[in-house]
Parts: C-alpha cells; sequence; structure tokens
C-alpha cells in the first residue's frame, strides 16, 4: 500500500525535512513513528526539502507498507507515535494513492509564505514564527520590486552557496506581498525553487521596503547573476511550506 500524507511541523528545533546526523528531522520523526507501530522500516519522500528552522503547514510526503490500515487507522497510528516521540510533527490528511505517485515527482507546483512582524515591540507569542523588522517597510516599494521576479529567470543572484540545483533558471508564478494587521506576508509560488531562493528574495525585498535599494534595483540584482549584488537573506524562522499542487 502506498500512502500519501499531509503534514504541518514546527522546524524551529529540526534540521530540516531531511535526516541527518547532527539532529533530529522530521522525516527521521516520521520514519521512527511508523516503524514503532508497523515493525516494518520505510523511507519516506517529501515533496520537498525545507532546511533548518523552516516550518511547514502543508509538506507532502509518501511511503509504502504492507501493512493494509485504512486512512483513519493510518493517520492515528502516526500521530500516536508521533505524540510518544513528542515530535514537532502532525499528520492532518492520509490518503491511499496508486504506485506511480511520488510525493515530489508528481508534484506540479510549490507555494511558501513568508512573515516579517513589523512594529516597534516584539511578540513573545510569535516567537520562531516570524523575522522581527522594528523600522517601517514601505509595501508599494516591495511589490514594485516584486514584480521584476515573477516569471522565467536565471536566479543566480539569489541562489545560496551549496545549492545542489542543475540549475539556477525557474518560473516564478507568483510573488503576492500584503498587510495583515502588523504583519507583512509574502506569498511566492513556483514549480520549484533552488536553494535559499526565497529567503534571499525576501531579504532583498526587506532593503527595499526600508529604503536601502530601489524598487528598480531588483531587476538590476536579478540581471546580474550575482549572489553578491542581491541583499541579505531573511532568517528561517519567517518561511513556511504551504502549498503542494498536483
Amino acid at each position: 500500500m502506498r500512502y500519501k500524507i499531509t503534514m504541518e511541523y514546527d522546524g524551529t528545533n529540526l534540521v530540516g525535512w531531511q535526516k541527518q546526523k547532527d539532529g533530529p528531522s522530521a522525516q527521521e520523526f516520521l520514519e521512527k513513528a511508523i516503524a514503532g507501530f508497523s515493525h516494518q522500516q520505510t523511507e519516506v519522500f517529501a515533496a520537498g526539502r525545507t532546511y533548518a528552522g523552516v516550518h511547514a503547514l502543508a509538506q507532502v510526503a509518501h511511503f509504502d507498507l504492507e501493512t493494509d490500515l485504512n486512512e483513519y487507522k493510518m493517520q492515528e497510528s502516526l500521530n500516536a507515535l508521533l505524540r510518544e516521540l513528542q515530535a514537532p510533527v502532525c499528520v492532518y490528511k492520509t490518503e491511499i494513492v496508486s504506485t506511480d505517485f511520488h510525493a515530489r515527482f508528481s508534484a506540479r507546483g510549490r507555494g511558501y509564505i513568508y512573515r516579517i512582524l513589523n512594529r516597534r515591540g516584539n511578540s513573545p507569542l510569535r516567537t520562531n514564527r516570524v523575522w522581527y523588522v522594528t523600522y517601517p517597510l514601505n509595501i508599494i516599494a516591495m511589490q514594485a520590486g516584486a514584480r521584476h521576479l515573477i516569471g522565467h529567470h536565471d536566479f543566480s543572484s539569489f541562489r545560496g552557496a551549496g545549492c545542489q540545483a542543475l540549475s539556477p533558471v525557474k518560473t516564478l508564478d507568483k510573488f503576492d506581498i500584503t498587510r495583515a494587521d502588523d504583519e507583512i506576508i509574502f506569498t511566492v509560488e513556483a514549480r520549484s525553487f533552488i536553494y535559499h531562493q526565497v529567503r534571499n528574495m525576501v531579504g532583498t525585498l526587506m532593503e527595499v521596503g526600508c529604503g536601502k535599494r530601489k524598487p528598480e534595483d531588483v531587476k538590476i540584482i536579478l540581471e546580474a547573476c550575482d549572489r553578491q549584488k542581491a541583499g541579505i537573506s531573511a532568517p528561517a524562522c519567517g518561511l513556511y511550506l504551504n502549498k503542494v499542487v498536483y
């Protein structure tokens, strides 16, 4: 049986999605939970890697098991073991799918949101959930800058060091920036992204918002294909994987 699961997790104390030797990951917690109730070892494949400190609202993954459980029992079993492991992960949707479904390769698009808390006082309730920026940000200027990023481009200027993608050329389908009370929300969608692309774009646009750069500078930075020309990388705590499209 192949199971497709949709989950959310708090990435604050995780090294990311993928199993690593230097700390806990969402993948490791899930595989331990599956082994705990099924007594089978299986690999869980996700729609995309999230990195240390990044959260997920709708990460999708799949795995195969010889155990024949209905969707409700599978979800309840997984979450019971995840709670036992004190994992910051919860599965909120489970589906039985055909064996040709693949969480990563069947995906046609992915979406992220990024949250900036933009006010003078910090928020204890949103610690590790937002990027706290105290000085005023000009959302109209940031929106104008973001428009230069939509479309098919070489995103080398926003490519993180150590990126393993074969090409920096991607098609950005959506980049919306909105304000909700004291937060500024960046909504970004594409078929796929390169390493740290969203965080580097947000960091650059924040510099536009505070007046350090002009909106038209974003086009110049994009065309330079040089990471050194772009702005800072926004911290991981404000980033959420919030959509996978099939």
